[in-house]
């Protein structure tokens, strides 16, 4: 959780707030047109100003150091990565009865790719596999470990062990309980032994944005960290299948034992939310057909 006592009341986080807390910290930027973004994420609410800049406002005291990790590592980041990620141009203080720090980036065009048309499903595996390659390469030196800032994103599996495998109870007699537990002690039998590399954390359609039929940006660094970069595969199950999904394996170049991860990753979250035990905006069905996939493959 944020050093920010957990406790603020989470404010009502509208365009007249973003607008208030623009005009009153930005001036030089009061004057620009202010709409939300739809949809604008779940720990954030996103509004554009104007044709070239969007601020974003954590929704709640979990989210809001966030804030200084994207303006610490973002603007070194962006060069070392062949799609553009969010530039963040000035960081706001709470004000206007809003308790916490919040970001100004650039505006990038697009369409998130769970909607957006795209030309190949396995082109875009590739370009996507090729971002992540050159994420790992970036220097982690400094970088922050896995923790309750990112929901331990890239740390330890079996943190998710207990959780998991009530999940696999509440779901007997709808998955084949045998066949996951397997999938799960294989996945946390092994852990990331190389040195820690830099991992996104929420790789998914949602924060993938195209333009012209091909992946355009990566945005949402707000579960970034160095360390195991098994959870940033997930999405080979989530959004991709078939060719698609050979392809980013080939491409993204980890070996066997992170792929066993990356399945529990992808089948604890899945498990949790067909369970009933969170939810999320895949919804239960979908992820009753993420948890076939990864099966299917486990059995093959």
């Amino acid at each position: 959780m944020s050093h920010i006592d957990s406790d603020i009341k989470t404010p009502v986080i509208d365009a007249r707030l973003a607008s208030r807390l623009v005009a009153k910290q930005f001036p030089r930027w009061r004057d620009l047109p202010v709409e939300p973004v739809v949809p604008g994420g779940r720990n954030n609410r996103t509004f554009r100003f104007g044709n070239e800049l969007m601020i974003r406002l954590p929704n709640g005291a979990g989210y809001a150091d966030q804030v200084d990790k994207e303006q610490r590592w973002l603007p070194s980041m962006r060069t070392a990565v062949p799609v553009s990620i969010p530039e963040p141009v000035a960081m706001g203080q709470p004000g206007c009865d809003y308790p916490w720090r919040w970001s100004v980036y650039r505006w990038i065009e697009g369409e998130t790719a769970d909607v957006g048309p795209v030309d190949s499903v396995e082109s875009l595996a590739i370009e996507l596999a090729s971002f992540l390659a050159a994420l790992r390469r970036f220097d982690p030196n400094g970088g922050p470990l896995p923790g309750a800032h990112n929901f331990r994103r890239g740390g330890r599996l079996d943190f998710y062990s207990d959780q998991t495998r009530q999940a696999i109870k509440r779901l007997d007699g709808v998955i084949d309980p045998e066949c996951a537990t397997n999938l799960w002690d294989r996945a946390i039998s092994s852990a990331w032994t190389a040195d820690p590399v830099w991992v996104h954390g929420d790789v998914s359609p949602f924060n993938l944005l195209v333009r012209d039929g091909k992946l355009a940006a990566v945005i949402d660094f707000g579960l970034c960290t160095i360390g195991d970069p098994a959870c940033d595969l997930v999405i080979a199950w989530t959004f991709f299948d078939g060719t698609a999904r050979e392809a980013f394996r080939k491409h993204v170049g980890l070996d066997e034992l992170t792929w066993d991860r990356a399945r529990g990753w992808a089948f604890w979250k899945a498990a949790i939310t067909a369970s009933g035990m969170v939810e999320d905006r895949v919804g239960p069905e979908a992820a009753l057909e993420v948890i076939a996939a990864i099966l299917n493959e486990q059995n093959r």
